[in-house]
């Protein structure tokens, strides 16, 4: 490992610091960690409460390009429940007309999983605790930055001081590393709430994902591991929010109900009701001195395709890969050269997921009757070309052009 020169009186010394605890910062930690690397993984919220036995509707779609990754990393098999999406259906509205995704096109695998996000957490945990070389500092929150030549540095609120040649950012679209590292962001606020839960129906899943378009923003119902059991997210205008979230369970049910449509029966509510305001970011660079950003610390995108813990997942892949390589090469983990090849690789990935998210979402809020007219036929014409479709699969799998060896399915 390159030797750098900390502060006097650092009292502890790493190769990576990550600032950031959840599902990007845990899974870079156990690559890193497994590779031989010292990291310190700093999370601000206590590992107890984050592992709540309690169902409580909030879900992630995992692509099989995150399997991938979170297989390589030991992680996948201690996840207890996942919920394969094996065809997905989209349509717009009350049109007759529909896209239709199903994953025998390209293969066996499904094409994804519905994870509930209590699972993802106690695998990631679990794996984190059994990791070498990783120091779990939790919960633990950064009081100040310093930097000096060949280090950054950390002081903890608790006075524990960290040094390290790099420090990565994975503390979410708030992030602190960003803001030390003076990076800019571009910003997309689209006047839409994100409501989640979680509903039991009449009629099994069978593994398919629902995305229906209304007016204000999509309406998904995405397949749990119980067969009757769906996780929802539920674009809506922020100013009926706070009416719809009043309503009895049973009447909330019905509002669902009403939109989607008699597929799976009559709905009834699990759980609780969560709600977020829907925006976009992306960072100027992915980069600073000394410092990388990762996730959504880095980006962050509409939720339409479920894509954005993925983005972050391959973020993991190959910000891993490229750390590990420089230390077996002895190269500088913080240098210019090596973040600028993570910034090349992965920005146009994040970028055109954001592109395409924003797209999507605003060519399906408006009512006006010619472009309605054309969407719904640009649907059922991409249903019938099987090639471009298999495209499109690919490309929401996560597995489409020059990806990392976890992506693969290789090991680093």
């Amino acid at each position: 490992m390159t030797q750098t020169q900390a502060p006097a009186g650092a009292a502890d010394r790493h190769d990576v610091i990550i600032l950031g605890g959840g599902l990007v910062g845990a899974s870079l930690a156990i690559a890193l960690g497994h590779a031989g690397l010292r990291c310190a993984l700093i999370d601000r919220d206590t590992p107890a409460d984050q592992r709540q036995d309690a169902f409580d509707g909030r879900g992630s779609a995992v692509s099989l390009a995150s399997k991938r990754v979170l297989a390589g990393l030991g992680i996948w098999d201690a996840i207890e429940e996942k919920g394969p999406i094996l065809d997905i259906r989209v349509s717009d509205g009350p049109s007759r007309l529909f896209l239709h995704y199903d994953h025998r096109t390209v293969g066996d695998e499904p094409m994804g999983w519905i994870i509930e996000n209590r699972f993802l957490r106690r695998a990631l945990h679990k794996i984190v605790a059994q990791t070498p070389n990783v120091d779990w500092l939790a919960p633990a929150a950064a009081a100040g930055f310093e930097r000096g030549p060949g280090w950054v540095g950390l002081t903890l609120t608790d006075g524990r001081r960290l040094t390290a040649p790099l420090l990565v950012g994975a503390e979410g679209r708030k992030s602190q590393v960003r803001d030390w590292a003076g990076i800019t962001v571009r910003r997309i606020d689209y006047r839409q709430t994100g409501i989640v839960c979680a509903v039991e129906h009449e009629k099994p899943h069978n593994g398919i994902a629902h995305e229906r378009f209304l007016p204000i923003g999509p309406l998904a119902l995405l397949p749990l591991e119980h067969p009757n059991r769906s996780s929802v997210v539920w674009t809506e205008d922020p100013a009926k929010v706070a009416d719809f979230l009043a309503l009895s369970d049973e009447d909330f049910a019905f509002e669902i109900e009403r939109r989607f449509g008699p597929w799976l029966g009559k709905l009834s509510m699990v759980g609780p009701r969560w709600n977020y305001p829907l925006t976009a970011l992306m960072a100027n660079r992915f980069y600073g001195d000394r410092i990388v950003l990762a996730g959504d610390s880095a980006h962050g995108v509409h939720p339409i395709a479920g894509q954005g813990v993925n983005l972050g997942w391959r973020d993991v892949a190959a910000l891993a890969e490229l750390l590990i390589e420089a230390a077996r090469t002895g190269t500088d983990l913080g240098s210019p050269a090596l973040l600028k090849r993570y910034d090349a690789w992965r920005r146009p990935d994040c970028v055109g997921m954001l592109a395409a998210t924003d797209v999507l979402n605003r060519l399906f809020a408006t009512d006006f009757p010619p472009v309605r007219l054309a969407r719904d036929l640009g649907l059922a014409a991409v249903n019938r070309v099987e090639p471009l479709k298999r495209v499109l699969i690919r490309h929401a799998m996560g597995v489409l052009g020059h990806q990392p060896k976890l992506v693969r399915g290789e090991r680093v």
